[in-house]
């Protein structure tokens, strides 16, 4: 089968480099849909939960909501396992699906379990789902730069901005910046495509806070559910129906919204004997911050930031990209002096994974160029054996697109470790040919200078015996004239079948081995596999194209490029040093081959002792990745 391809191939040279075409055309394409990202996602697959109950201790969210929430959630389809956590007023559960279930599935049959447990659980506890990424959605982290010198001059005005209490003031404080955040900020991100939440962090929450004195309001008889009923009734907008007037239809609205402290004040409690008790008369009315766990600070200064949170199954790169141009958008509507500055940028690792990669591609093709040069010193066949190297990656990322595999530092490294073996095929292929065609113009040389003259199927003929072959000497090649000691095309064409036939099934069985011996890779599990089937996939993906193009295009390529003039081994000086090392050495070994077999029998066997009899140190699964990004900022509890 391996020999009629290589004949198809090269009876049908011109479908081979429209195949080529299609390839490159498919395979950028490929390239440019495939998703990015820096690590694989070795996240489980999981829905969380949250529920809030505040004021209350954990053991009581554990009872009475942490309970029958994780109880109620086991009895799900596909679920593995409920972990739940219960703290001061709040409850979070992770529920861990099977990795056949789909994200958006499991998510489906959460909420609707979610509907049925409501009824469980206290008045006002009501229980969402989590954003709908995993647990490497944390892309991109920013925080609100506040410029002093801008910040207290007053030319630096922003007449566009939406914001203008904010413009109005001369500096702000952690309050100011976190509702700028969480009212601006946070909702133009969100609607960025591939961000399934931007969470703030850092400053304060700011609300209104009633502060009510007890001894003010026993003096009063006045309850605290009548502060919090007062206040509930008077923040609000009531509607009136219409009033019809001269044709005309006029909407009856009572506004009630709370705006300032003073609407707060001046909230009418109750009245005794005719005269009505505030709320000023009982209670301090303030704008405070809300009560929080955590803080963030950057160099020592605390700030105010947002971490921004891709959806699952998203391109990390594309996803960082976008948020990027959405923060300059953004940017001129801030008030002045206020920056948003990137402290967290995983697209910095995505470029330098892409790099590498990058510079393993040109690093091989100048290595291959330099061994032919070194080796051959046949400038043409530089290009048979470099073109199936960037093919053969182009391959790699079709399949990638097509099994769902993102481009990120294992999956390329995959095609990086592969590199070295990618032109192994094209050079053997290509080396074998042009030593048979130098050896078939040879002997068409030495029929010339004695006189014969050669046909194609003399040239056939000759190649399987061009061992036998006495060279021509040099003193006698200024007789004849290079266009009648030149192969001809046919000729080339017949040589180059030959010694492709010759090696192709060899290099194809050869490839196929090494591709085979990944296979223990694809037998891992849990986290191992998810880190480690990228890697085995791509390295598959790129040696299956390298072997499929070793015996289609290169020979096609062989016998369009291999032509004279052709340099034997004996006039070349690095062959000939090479080779007078090589071969005592050789002969040495087999004179001694049982000695051979013995010493590498006996560096197996310590290799074996090493790796499994001899007791090691604890090791890393993995080596720490250095991200060597910018400084992450410190998250510390208050």
């Amino acid at each position: 089968m391996i020999n009629r391809l290589i004949e198809w191939s090269l009876r049908n040279r011109f479908l081979v480099v429209c195949g080529v075409f299609f390839l490159i055309a498919f395979g950028t394409r490929a390239v440019f849909r495939t998703p990015v990202d820096a690590i694989p996602d070795l996240s489980e697959n999981q829905v969380i939960v949250f529920a809030d109950w505040a004021g209350r201790s954990p053991q009581e969210v554990e009872d009475q909501v942490t309970y029958p929430l994780s109880v109620g959630l086991q009895g799900l389809a596909g679920v593995k396992t409920v972990r739940a956590n219960s703290m001061f007023g709040f409850a979070m559960l992770t529920i861990i699906f099977e990795e056949r279930v789909d994200n958006y599935f499991a998510r489906t049959r959460v909420l609707e379990r979610l509907n049925l447990l409501a009824a469980q659980l206290p008045a006002g506890v009501v229980p969402q789902l989590g954003p709908d990424a995993t647990g490497l959605g944390w892309v991109y982290q920013y925080y609100l730069h506040v410029d002093p010198t801008l910040a207290h001059s007053p030319a630096h005005t922003n007449s566009a901005s939406q914001l203008s209490t904010l413009n109005s003031q001369p500096s702000y404080d952690l309050g100011q910046l976190r509702a700028l955040q969480d009212w601006f900020i946070r909702y133009q991100l969100n609607a960025v495509q591939g961000v399934a939440e931007v969470a703030s962090i850092g400053g304060f929450v700011r609300q209104y806070q009633i502060e009510v004195s007890s001894l003010k309001m026993r003096a009063r008889k006045v309850t605290l559910k009548d502060v919090m009923d007062a206040v509930g009734a008077s923040n609000l907008n009531v509607g009136g129906k219409v009033i019809e007037e001269n044709g005309m239809e006029f909407v009856v609205r009572g506004l009630g919204l709370v705006k300032s402290l003073a609407d707060l004040e001046n909230i009418v409690l109750m009245e005794r004997g005719g005269i009505p008790i505030y709320l000023r008369d009982i209670a301090t009315v303030q704008i405070g911050g809300d009560f929080r766990r955590g803080t963030l600070d950057v160099d020592g200064r605390e700030v105010v930031g947002g971490i921004v949170v891709m959806r699952n199954g998203e391109n990390a790169l594309a996803t960082i990209n976008r948020v990027k141009e959405k923060i300059r958008q953004i940017q001129p509507s801030l008030p002045p002096g206020v920056t948003i500055k990137s402290f967290y940028d995983r697209a910095e690792l995505i470029d330098r994974t892409i790099d590498t990669l990058k510079h393993a591609l040109a690093e091989e093709i100048i290595l291959v160029t330099l061994a032919h040069i070194i080796f051959l010193w046949h400038f043409r066949s530089i290009l048979i054996v470099t073109v199936p190297l960037p093919l053969s990656i182009l391959v790699s990322f079709i399949l990638m697109e097509k099994f769902g595999i993102s481009s990120n530092i294992m999956s390329l490294s995959g095609i990086a470790i592969a590199i070295g073996v990618l032109v192994d095929a094209g050079i053997v292929m290509t080396e074998n040919v042009i030593r048979h065609c130098e050896r078939a113009e040879e002997e068409k040389r030495q029929k010339v200078i004695s006189g014969g003259v050669i046909s194609n199927q003399s040239a056939s003929a000759g190649v399987a015996d061009a061992s036998q072959t006495a060279t021509t000497p040099l003193s006698t090649n200024s007789l004849i004239t290079n266009h009648s000691s030149r192969l001809t095309a046919e000729e080339t064409l017949a040589v180059v079948l030959t010694s492709a036939q010759q090696v192709g099934r060899p290099i194809f069985f050869a490839m196929i081995i090494i591709i085979l011996a990944f296979l223990p890779v694809f037998a891992l599990s849990g986290q191992e596999g998810k880190l480690f089937h990228p890697l085995a996939f791509t390295k598959t993906f790129a040696m299956i194209g390298s072997t499929i193009l070793a015996v289609t295009i290169v020979p096609a390529l062989c016998s369009l490029l291999v032509r004279g003039p052709f340099h034997s081994e004996d006039r070349n000086w690095v062959m000939r040093a090479l080779l007078a090392i090589y071969d005592p050495v050789l002969d040495w070994a087999l004179r001694w081959r049982k000695t051979v077999m013995a010493c590498a029998a006996l560096l197996l066997s310590f290799a074996l002792l090493i790796a499994f009899g001899i007791p090691r140190p604890a090791m890393l699964w993995l080596a720490k990745l250095e991200e060597r990004g910018r400084p992450r900022p410190q998250e510390r509890a208050a």
